[in-house]
């Protein structure tokens, strides 16, 4: 006989959109079930180990909510295992920097807290519909098919298959179907960093150069994003990227992760014997597969466009603060760009109606998939802004749940003042 659970909130995908809606929703007092198909939460934490959690200072102000705690609860640490410090790259501001393996663990901890169920090598597959209702989700994990049936349903996937497969719109890259480049990270251990870092270009362009003219590096990696990592001597690689991946497509992204860990294998080699303080450094934690950063664009009740970021607008119904450049990563043939969004010392907000379809009464999404065009894409999607999505959507999951409505009609003011009271900085 098939197994049939019933739960308040189910959330797909354990990233951090997903862990924010989960906590946001679980301690509200909703019995929430968090669905992830890996074996860890964390997202692209979890596939690139030491990615910086960038973008969580507008205008050197911390976006707040539970990002804020995280980072606040890491910081508190003996000895802390979270630091604020200025990005080197350009158009960035400051961003968090962590050990990633504490982080994880406390993540989790913060779910455990919130009474969270937290489901880990199961995967969501399909909605029953019931009309404009998602009535039940079919899932499985390595016991077989079970049924989920949950009052409201929050995507956090990255690629928003049930949201789609509800039949919410959507488009996938950007207006010619391309999507930004896959990637593959690493850490290289022993680094000398007084000698690895005495050059001011933050992207190592003189040697790129020399590796690529000499044929030991691919010509994409005409930058090299190296950064010092949490701990001393530790420098992460963000630097191999794979073009024109369907992040969409498994096999796609399996053939791409095997063709980037060789360039990873080379740079790595490439940094040994040409840069200084690499000599005596080694590779470590090789990403498992490769970092997905677009894929579905759900539409949602509102389109957030790179005009809006242009702006500075402020929507009645922000839910967080922004001021990321323009992050493309390679679409096509084009190249990597880190434009500056909107005028220095400004910022916007993510509308609320972004995270919510026109149609489907019962779902809401947060993350990569929200409703925005390519530009505006290119800058909210940092993992602080992420996570606030999701504990927006978790807070409005409450609201929606307590007064018996469809998500399209969760009130904004009282939304934004929740949100305002969980410590969410620049609502109002």
């Amino acid at each position: 006989m098939q197994r049939l659970e019933k739960t308040d909130v189910l959330v797909i995908g354990g990233g951090t959109a997903g862990f924010g809606a989960a906590v946001a929703a679980g301690r509200q007092g909703l019995d929430v079930t968090l669905l992830e198909a890996t074996s860890k939460i964390g997202g692209v934490m979890a596939f690139c180990p030491g990615m910086p959690w960038g973008g969580g200072y507008p205008t050197d102000e911390i976006v707040g909510g539970l990002i804020e705690e995280l980072t606040e609860r890491l910081m508190a640490m003996s000895p802390p295992a979270a630091e604020k410090r200025a990005c080197t790259l350009e158009n960035f501001g400051p961003e968090i920097i962590y050990d990633h393996d504490i982080a994880t663990m406390t993540m989790f901890e913060m779910l455990e807290e919130a009474s969270v169920r937290v489901r880990l090598g199961a995967m969501a597959l399909s909605p029953n519909m019931d009309g404009e209702r998602i009535a039940s989700v079919a899932c499985c994990d390595r016991h077989g098919p079970f049924t989920i049936k949950p009052k409201i349903v929050i995507d956090c996937s990255g690629d928003g298959d049930i949201s789609a497969k509800a039949g919410v719109p959507y488009v996938l890259g950007d207006v010619s179907g391309n999507m930004m480049a896959v990637t593959i990270s690493f850490f290289m251990m022993g680094v000398d960093w007084t000698q690895a870092f005495a050059d001011p270009d933050p992207y190592f362009r003189k040697y790129a150069a020399k590796g690529i003219a000499e044929g030991r590096l691919h010509k994409d990696l005409e930058m090299l994003y190296l950064m010092r990592g949490f701990h001393e001597g530790s420098v992460f690689c963000n630097s191999v990227h794979i073009r024109g991946v369907d992040g969409t497509d498994p096999v796609a992204v399996g053939a791409a992760t095997q063709k980037g860990r060789r360039r990873c294998h080379q740079l790595a080699k490439f940094l040994q014997s040409d840069v200084p303080g690499f000599e005596r450094a080694h590779m470590s934690m090789l990403s498992p597969t490769s970092g997905v950063r677009e894929t579905r664009k759900l539409q949602g009740m509102y389109r957030l466009t790179g005009e809006d970021l242009a702006r500075a607008t402020k929507f009645e119904d922000g839910i967080v603060a922004c001021d990321n450049p323009i992050d493309d990563v390679m679409r096509a043939e084009g190249d990597m760009t880190h434009d500056a969004a909107i005028e220095d010392g400004q910022y916007y907000t993510i509308p609320f109606r972004s995270l919510v379809p026109k149609e489907i009464t019962n779902l809401m999404f947060a993350g990569r998939i929200l409703s925005a065009d390519s530009t505006a894409f290119a800058s909210v999607r940092g993992m602080p802004q992420c996570m606030t999505m999701g504990q927006a959507t978790g807070t409005a999951a409450a609201i929606a749940i307590e007064l018996n409505q469809p998500t399209q009609r969760v009130s904004i003011a009282e939304l934004v003042l929740q949100l305002s009271q969980q410590g969410i900085n620049r609502l109002s």
